[in-house]
């Protein structure tokens, strides 16, 4: 299909054909001439497209030219688009896209709800410059409509919604919104346009267009193995697919080899933790010096600057999960690995689909066990994925040692080692298709080996096993120190506290909840509290009977010497609880025999 947008100049504006001029678009993609024309006459839509097939602009079009074409404007605090999507960090992509067509646009604001932002800021900013167009994560998006704040109601404020796009939406249902988006939907009026778009059709999708769509418009763009073949695949016909067969203990090895190979290209890798991304990406850095090595799983200003970093540069790393699979638009990438395989089979479309974008060549490499060969024939038949295989490099350097050596130096190495050995074997007992990824069947010490780990840690998974394959360092990993001074410092705080309560474990009476760093502190402030209130009632006493009750004064002078004591650690606290309880009792029995 081959539809330039010139034929689309009855139904779009001046300002959104100036817009994409401005882009330098001059065809469009199957999806977009399929879809616009239908959402622009008012029906709703059901968009199932391969991934990178431009879908962005496929509801951003669209949902413009409807509010533009308003018989009554919208006010600055109406809202007449709500955009969903299931990450903060497509979310900010989307916002990228629109604020390029609000510059022909001036009469519409838009606003970002999405975790990890700053609420009172969010609020903040659409009192002050207002939102027309709402783009939201759904978590954020409910508290939004739950939140009363000055003169800050969304839920009146949406009153005037025009258009509801759900973008990802097997996404934002995989990810459990099932509940968010139904509360949002509530809030919403029912006389709207809706657009659902998705690389996947599930049967949670099916319900939900069922639930929140009116006749929609089913709109599917596919992409044809061959010619002949009537078979139809759910990545690009310009991405090349591959996998590697290759052992636990030399995966990262072979990783390095092939970053190395490389080195002029983009590449984006995806690991199946956080805790995977954080240890690997710091190995990553160490030895690949020279190589701009990025992971944005941080908070929102350092994963927008670190993603809007990746897009710039022409070579480079990228370590992530799957928050980087759904959406998110790098130009140029021209690998993708998958150091991991995904947990689901849709999401090794979506890890596929960030390179090879609107046309553009690429390639995509996942690394298998030997025990996961069989994951190949699963792709093939349940998305349509055709592979070949890559055979492994042979002669590779071993880069095992240097992470452990890095590891022997910093302890913040060594505990996100063991996080992220810990974090793979409880994703991989919990992956999707558990008769191929069975934990049974994986060699936990090559595995060790593999993560460059000092020694491997005590888990649930690995009791009462013998574990081959790995040699533990000879190295004592309690004295390793953290490179940090500071962290050093407070953990060396945590030893000693650790030692005083082992001995005071000893003592009859049990641990108080205060830390011990605070109980030196609490004993002195108590004494000088003791000392204050004794010299008080000495001083009253002075005043009211200054000749008369001498014998009491003498009662608070010994007292006051007791404290003293006390404090200078002459007596302990038992004996000086003694004495004083002591001196107490004999005073009260004097007292009592005068009664008499």
């Amino acid at each position: 299909m081959d539809v330039k947008w010139t034929s689309l100049s009855s139904l779009l504006s001046k300002e959104t054909l100036s817009a994409i001029k401005a882009l330098k678009f001059k065809r469009m993609t199957p999806v977009q001439a399929a879809c616009i024309p239908q959402f622009l006459r008012n029906k709703d839509v059901a968009v199932e497209a391969v991934t990178g097939s431009g879908k962005t602009l496929a509801f951003l079009l669209p949902l413009l030219e409807m509010l533009k074409k308003r018989e009554t404007p919208l006010k600055k605090h109406e809202v007449g688009a709500v955009i969903l999507t299931p990450t903060r960090e497509l979310a900010i992509q989307i916002d990228e896209v629109l604020s390029h067509f609000l510059q022909y646009f001036s009469d519409f604001s838009s606003v970002l709800f999405i975790g990890g932002a700053n609420v009172g800021a969010n609020i903040d900013k659409f009192l002050a410059h207002g939102g027309n167009i709402v783009i939201a994560t759904p978590g954020r998006m409910e508290d939004m409509f739950q939140r009363k704040q000055g003169a800050f109601n969304l839920a009146g404020s949406v009153k005037a919604l025009e258009v509801l796009v759900l973008d990802e939406a097997d996404r934002l249902l995989d990810m459990g919104f099932t509940a968010s988006i139904n509360t949002i939907l509530s809030y919403l009026p029912k006389q709207r346009r809706t657009g659902l778009f998705s690389a996947t059709q599930t049967d949670e999708v099916e319900n939900l267009i069922r639930a929140g769509l009116r006749n929609p418009l089913r709109i599917t763009v596919k992409e044809k193995l061959s010619t002949e073949s009537e078979s139809l695949q759910r990545t690009p016909l310009t991405l090349k697919n591959y996998y590697m067969i290759v052992d636990a203990d030399e995966k990262f090895n072979q990783l390095l080899h092939f970053l190395k190979e490389h080195k002029q290209e983009k590449v984006m890798v995806f690991f199946s933790t956080c805790a995977s991304v954080d240890y690997f990406s710091r190995a990553l850095q160490h030895i690949l010096k020279k190589s701009q090595i990025l992971y944005p799983w941080k908070n929102e200003t350092e994963t927008k600057q670190d993603i809007l970093n990746f897009r710039q540069l022409t070579s480079g790393v990228l370590t992530c999960t799957d928050v980087m699979a759904r959406g998110v638009d790098i130009p140029e990438v021209h690998w993708v690995i998958q150091f991991d395989p995904p947990s689901s089979a849709s999401s090794f479309v979506h890890r596929c689909g960030r390179t090879a974008r609107i046309g553009n060549n690429g390639n995509a490499l996942v690394m298998l066990l030997p025990a996961e060969d069989t994951y190949t024939t699963f792709i093939s038949i349940n998305q349509k994925v055709p592979m070949e295989q890559l055979e492994m490099a042979e002669e590779v350097h071993n880069y095992l040692p240097a992470v452990q050596k890095l590891a022997g130096k910093d302890r913040a190495i060594y505990e996100k080692g063991m996080r992220a050995y810990v974090s793979f074997v409880q994703s991989y007992a919990k992956h999707e298709c558990s008769v191929i990824f069975r934990v049974k069947d994986l060699d936990f010490g090559k595995l060790a080996t593999g993560f460059g780990l000092l020694k491997i840690p005590k888990m649930p998974e690995l009791k009462g096993k013998d574990i081959p394959n790995f040699h533990p360092a000879e190295i004592n990993v309690d004295n390793i120190p953290f490179r940090d001074k500071h962290r050093e410092k407070q953990r060396q705080v945590r030893i000693e506290s650790g030692e005083l309560l082992q001995r005071h474990k000893k003592m009859k009476r049990p641990p108080k909840s205060v830390p011990w760093s605070r109980q030196k502190e609490k004993v002195e402030k108590k004494k000088k509290r003791v000392e204050k209130k004794l010299r008080a009632q000495k001083r009253k006493l002075e005043e009211v009977q200054p000749t008369n009750d001498t014998e009491e004064l003498d009662d608070l002078d010994s007292d006051l010497r007791l404290m003293k004591k006390l404090k200078k650690g002459k007596i302990s606290n038992n004996e000086f609880n003694q004495e004083f309880v002591g001196s107490a009792l004999n005073k009260l029995d004097s007292d009592s025999e005068c009664d008499t």
